[in-house]
C-alpha cells in the first residue's frame, strides 16, 4: 500500500512540474523577405524564363511554317501561291481550311522541339 501511494505521489509531482516554456515565434520577415522566399521556393524565375523561350519560341515556328514552309508547299501544288490561301467551297458556304492547316503544322512543328528538347534536357540531366 505504501508503494502504491509512493508510486502516486511520484506522478502528482511529475504532473506538477513546470513545463518547459514553447519556443519565441520567428521574427516577422517583412514583406521583401518574403518575397524573396516565395521567389526561391516557387522557383518564379525558371518559370518566367520557361514561359518568355516557350512564347518566342512559337512565334519564331509560327513564321518559319507561314513564311518558308507554306510558300514551299504553295510551290509544289500547281496553281497555288500559299497553303494558307486554300478555300474549300461547300454550297454558299466558303471554308478557309488554309489557315487551319497552317495552325495545325505549326502546333505539330512546336510539339516536336518540345519533345526533342525535354529528352535532351533529361539526358544531359536538367529537369
Amino acid at each position: 500500500m505504501a508503494d502504491e501511494m509512493l508510486e502516486e505521489l511520484r506522478q502528482i509531482r511529475k504532473l506538477l512540474e513546470p513545463k518547459p516554456a514553447p519556443p519565441p515565434p520567428p521574427p516577422p520577415k517583412g514583406l521583401i523577405n518574403e518575397f524573396k522566399e516565395f521567389i526561391k521556393n516557387y522557383k518564379v524565375m525558371g518559370l518566367a524564363v520557361a514561359f518568355i523561350l516557350g512564347l518566342y519560341l512559337g512565334a519564331l515556328t509560327q513564321s518559319l511554317v507561314k513564311d518558308i514552309l507554306m510558300p514551299l508547299i504553295g510551290l509544289a501544288l500547281p496553281g497555288m501561291s500559299d497553303l494558307a490561301t486554300l478555300e474549300v467551297a461547300v454550297g454558299s458556304q466558303i471554308f478557309c481550311v488554309g489557315n487551319f492547316l497552317v495552325a495545325v503544322i505549326t502546333f505539330i512543328i512546336v510539339a516536336f522541339v518540345i519533345f526533342v528538347l525535354v529528352k535532351i534536357t533529361k539526358r544531359i540531366g536538367i529537369e
